[in-house]
């Protein structure tokens, strides 16, 4: 037998010395087809591009199908599938398959042997990728900059760190009927309504189902209406139901917390802190920067970092960040940590590559919106970038977005699977409250401040999430509840729907 195990091919000496064992890779297949229940053992984590011997691949697939028929997978049973295979006749025809039976000892380290016959092929995976990145660096005719190619032997990398070396990511319809299978369990086992990462308001969970992965969601605003709030708050949410699930026994997989990444490329990590340790301890952000507290705000103060020294929240506030730079972070964090959510604090912080050198912004923006997209399909989990809005909002009566006020480029709103808005009217009804009435002014002073009063009152404390744009459902508008001294939002209560008071 051990002249059939030699490889048949034409493949060149360098080819040869690969890290392989085709004695291993025969001797899975031999077990494989004596006892066919061990392929549910391998076949999650072993592909048909893992073997070395390429008809080795091929024989496995073919095992993998009539076992998925439910059918029994045996040399008899193979045999009409490879009468014509080319390879399979070199080797001696179909009386291979039966040769690969022979020795039943493998059925003790099937695991094993499957187990080698991947990190082998990983191992084939890392020559690979390192021969092309000594190519491509020894040619200095090539356009790619060096950090073309960082980027690129980045990406390499981490798909065969990830994804064991798959060159690409094709799934079949019924592989992916599963994993929607998966989602709709998922959303179940959370108590219906939230097939993805919680965003801690029970409103925004029912209008949008949660932070769904790979989906590049797009939350903006003016200045002053909230949205690294939002931002924090949802961060802060999805983190401590990631560590409350962990505590309570859920596996990772069926958690709808997670483990986030904040690249804060406007405020420092310290303001960030600062914000959150706001929210939970009820203490205002100002008075914590000015240290106007009292003892007792300490004290709460302590408590609630105790509490927060354990959320599982990374936060990256190196300023100047291009699109490749964070990426490169996020694929890191992914690696180490695997963070389940990326927000990044704002689009229009970020650089591109610079390559146009024509200074064309949209241009920029579009290279930027475009990587975050990619990002989140690559990493496989929600990715939340705060954006800024033109003025064009401000000339309006109506100061509420529009999609068309994402400012400089409309692949925002094209690569965006969810457009968010945030939008507190009290802003607005704050900054224009007339004359205060002094002693002496005329009726009309003291009505139009009246009026004011009560419109303030009317809008004072509230806040709109609208939902402009969502490929999974529908748009509108959620109605929020914002405190303004800690910077929190939560879901609003209306009255008609408070509880009933009994005595």
């Amino acid at each position: 037998m051990a002249e059939h195990l030699r490889i048949v091919t034409d493949e060149t000496d360098t080819a040869q010395s690969l890290p392989h064992n085709v004695e291993a890779e025969a001797a899975l297949l031999g077990a494989l087809m004596i006892d066919n229940r061990l392929v549910e053992d391998v076949q999650l984590t072993l592909k048909a591009d893992h073997f070395f011997e390429p008809v080795h691949g091929r024989i496995y697939d073919a095992v993998l199908l009539l076992a998925d028929r439910n059918m029994v997978a045996n040399p008899v049973t193979l045999k009409p599938m490879f009468e014509a295979d080319e390879a399979i006749r070199q080797l001696g025809g179909p009386a291979y398959l039966a040769q690969l039976t022979g020795s039943g000892a493998a059925l003790i380290g099937a695991r094993d042997f499957a187990r080698q016959i991947y990190d082998l092929a990983l191992l084939r995976e890392l020559i690979a990728v390192g021969r092309k990145l000594a190519t491509d660096a020894m040619d200095t005719s090539a356009a790619a900059t060096p950090q073309d190619q960082i980027e690129a032997a980045e990406m390499a990398l981490y798909r065969v760190a990830e994804q064991g070396g798959e060159s690409g990511s094709v799934k079949s319809f019924a592989h992916a009927t599963r994993l929607a299978v998966e989602l709709a369990e998922k959303a179940l086992n959370a108590g219906g309504g939230l097939s993805g990462v919680t965003t801690g308001m029970e409103s925004v969970n029912a209008k949008t189902g949660g932070l769904h992965h790979s989906d590049l969601l797009i939350l903006a605003g003016r200045p002053g209406m909230g949205k690294t709030a939002f931002a924090t708050n949802l961060a802060f949410n999805a983190a401590r139901r990631w560590l409350r699930d962990m505590e309570d026994g859920i596996e990772p997989a069926k958690s709808v917390g997670a483990k986030v990444a904040f690249f804060s490329l406007e405020m420092s990590a310290d303001q960030l802190a600062t914000r959150i340790l706001a929210e939970q301890s009820g203490i205002s952000g100002e008075l914590l920067r000015m240290g106007k507290i009292s003892q007792q705000d300490f004290r709460n103060l302590a408590r609630a970092s105790a509490e927060l020294e354990t959320l599982p929240l990374f936060i990256d506030d190196t300023p100047g960040l291009t699109i490749a730079a964070l990426r490169t972070r996020a694929r890191r964090l992914k690696r180490r940590h695997d963070i389940g959510l990326v927000i990044v604090d704002y689009l229009q912080l970020l650089q591109g590559s610079g390559r146009g050198g024509d200074g064309n912004r949209v241009q920029e923006i579009s290279e930027i919106s475009r990587g975050l997209k990619t990002l989140a399909k690559e990493l496989n989990v929600p990715v939340i970038a705060l954006s800024q809005l033109s003025r064009a909002v401000e000339s309006r009566e109506d100061k509420r977005p529009q999609l068309s006020d994402l400012r400089e480029s409309g692949s925002i709103e094209q690569d965006a699977d969810i457009v968010l808005f945030v939008f507190r009217e009290e802003y607005y009804v704050m900054s224009r409250e007339p004359k205060r009435p002094m002693e002496g002014d005329d009726a009309k002073v003291f009505d139009d401040h009246a009026k004011w009063l009560s419109e303030l009152q009317r809008v004072e404390g509230l806040a709109e999430l609208i939902i402009a744009k969502q490929r999974h459902g529908a748009t509108g508008k959620v109605k929020l509840k914002f405190e303004a001294t800690i910077t929190r939002f939560g879901d609003y209560v209306d009255d008609d729907h408070l509880p009933a008071h009994h005595y």
